[in-house]
């Protein structure tokens, strides 16, 4: 039986899931593309990767991967769960800052309020790496990234729509670009062929 339920196709409610996931409206400066999911978290799983680009210049990259599991799991608090990356090079002594992973968790958890996303049982980390170059790389100078990772489980009515607006938000600002102005509304952007042509 479960092999026949498999060739029926993934259920319902994961592919109205991904096709919220893909038509989220994103910011210009973010460009996705399917990439492969992870096969052994889930039943049912989805990926995108983003990359924030501007003016031909990548400054930051992330992906943002949906998981599902019809039976439920008791860690997600639901039957879907939504995993995030983000990471962008910063100045050095911003990453030397001691306050920065608390600030760059409050990146997501604001713009998850912004975009009115409710995030269950959230979880994550925030890292930075500071390196210097020595000897022959001395001349290279110091380089610093920040990275956020993070998982949650999509409340309210379930649309993950807001959550990926939300995570292309994160991107952005882990990129170190400003908030849109007010009124400003994000529009469906470059997808990598997902999702309808506009």
């Amino acid at each position: 039986m479960p092999a026949r339920k498999e060739l029926d196709g993934p259920p319902a409610e994961f592919s109205r899931a991904v096709s919220q996931l893909r038509e989220a409206p994103l910011r210009p400066e973010v460009v996705c593309e399917q990439m492969p999911a992870p096969t052994r978290i889930a039943p049912h799983a989805f990926a995108m990767s983003g990359d924030v680009v501007v003016a031909g210049e990548e400054l930051g990259t992330g992906r943002i991967v949906l998981l599902h599991d019809p039976a439920g799991n008791d860690a997600w608090h639901g039957t879907f769960r939504l995993v995030t990356f983000a990471r962008a090079d910063v100045d050095p002594e911003m990453a030397a800052d001691p306050v920065l992973p608390e600030v760059g968790w409050t990146w997501l958890t604001d713009a998850l309020a912004m975009h009115g996303a409710e995030a269950v049982a959230p979880s994550g980390s925030v890292t930075t790496v500071r390196t210097e170059g020595f000897g022959g790389m001395r001349e290279d100078g110091g380089s610093a990234q920040v990275e956020i990772r993070a998982s949650w489980t999509p409340g309210g009515d379930g649309d993950v729509a807001a959550h990926v607006s939300a995570w292309g938000d994160l991107l952005c600002t882990v990129a170190g670009l400003p908030p849109l102005a007010a009124g400003v509304v994000a529009m469906p952007n470059r997808r990598g062929g997902l999702g309808p042509r506009r």
